[in-house]
């Protein structure tokens, strides 16, 4: 059975203000990208926060069948999935662009959703791919699209798709390095709280989506968004010259086969209260 770890809210989306960091929060603003530490600190640090993310021009994506809108409000909660998909050994660049041409296939075709689902998707080689399209461009803005994974939560919740199936296999150490590195990033974009931010999609609706190996990760996981997110303030802490709380650390903006695979299903991803998908 899966454990509950849903927000403690009674806002119908789950909205949870707590997951915005306060006290010892990082809680600094665009003022210090270009104040106290100067902008070309404050690049160097940004550049070090960003993890590489392939394009969809990239990987090759079709355009969308309606307009995908951006949303200023970014969102409250990192939703981490496994694709439910073989757990291939081909560890490529191209594998994983073939990966996000046939989960935006399916979306679209069988589905009938406007787009790819979720806002990225790290390959079991550990490339990360752009999802729903303009997805980085709503990060490097600090907004949102909304997309369709985690039904009735799409509105302030982002989705990483991690391929494989995780029920008892280990994730590979290429994907946990690069769910990691993504975690962390959006973390710092949106303000979020590691330890209440990541969440597994069973916290949200009756799936076993990520799995009970990747799901039983997340503890680790989050304590290693933690960690990297100290790293980032030591780094700065040391082009500063002088030792940094986290309420100085500023926010980065972005820059720009089986039958199994063939679904790729692994729970309610739209509901009721989800308008847009």
């Amino acid at each position: 059975m899966a454990v509950e770890r849903r927000p403690t809210t009674d806002h119908p989306l789950g909205v949870d203000r707590r997951t915005m960091l306060r006290g010892a929060a990082l809680a600094a603003g665009g003022a210090l990208l270009g104040g106290a530490f100067g902008v070309s600190v404050a690049s160097q640090a940004s550049a070090a926060a960003i993890p590489k993310v392939y394009t969809r021009a990239d990987w090759g994506a079709r355009a969308p069948k309606t307009n995908i809108a951006l949303r200023a409000q970014g969102p409250t909660h990192i939703v981490v999935h496994h694709t439910a998909t073989g757990n291939v050994s081909d560890m490529s660049t191209s594998h994983a662009a073939a990966l996000s041409r046939a989960i935006q296939r399916y979306h679209m075709d069988t589905n009938g959703w406007s787009d790819t689902g979720q806002q990225l998707t790290i390959s079991r080689g550990g490339h990360i791919m752009e999802g729903r399209d303009k997805s980085l461009q709503a990060i490097r803005e600090g907004g949102h699209v909304i997309g369709a994974h985690t039904a009735n939560h799409n509105s302030h919740t982002i989705g990483i798709e991690n391929e494989g199936t995780y029920s008892s296999a280990t994730p590979p150490g290429a994907l946990m390095s690069s769910l990691v590195s993504t975690c962390a990033w959006l973390c710092l974009v949106y303000r979020l709280d590691p330890q209440e931010a990541i969440v597994g999609h069973r916290d949200y609706n009756a799936t076993n989506c990520p799995g009970d190996k990747l799901y039983s990760m997340l503890p680790k996981l989050r304590n290693d968004v933690g960690n990297r997110l100290r790293e980032q303030l030591s780094h700065l802490s040391r082009h500063v010259g002088r030792e940094l709380t986290l309420e100085e650390l500023p926010t980065y903006p972005a820059v720009p086969t089986s039958e199994r695979v063939a679904t790729f299903y692994h729970g309610p991803a739209v509901g009721d209260l989800d308008t847009s998908f």
